[in-house]
């Protein structure tokens, strides 16, 4: 099972990240956990400095960005 960390406070860019996270996973048909992490203090230990994050099984995948769908199937896949 995949464990995907979305990052960010709740802005408009890091619920559409965590909908099209959520997307791209079953489109793959991908078994996976989405957590979004909102607190501050805890994306700046995870060393995210832009939001929104992505983190997946541990490695930090990007940061201050918003990718389509189709380029986060290839980042989660």
């Amino acid at each position: 099972m995949k464990k995907i960390q979305v990052l960010g406070p709740g802005c408009p860019r890091c619920t559409q990240l965590a909908a099209a996270v959520d997307l791209a996973a079953r489109q793959l048909g991908l078994e996976y956990e989405v957590e979004k992490v909102t607190d501050i203090s805890e994306i700046v230990n995870l060393g995210v400095m832009m939001t929104p994050g992505l983190i997946v099984d541990g490695e930090l995948k990007f940061q201050g960005k918003c990718p389509s769908v189709d380029e986060l199937k290839t980042i989660i896949a």
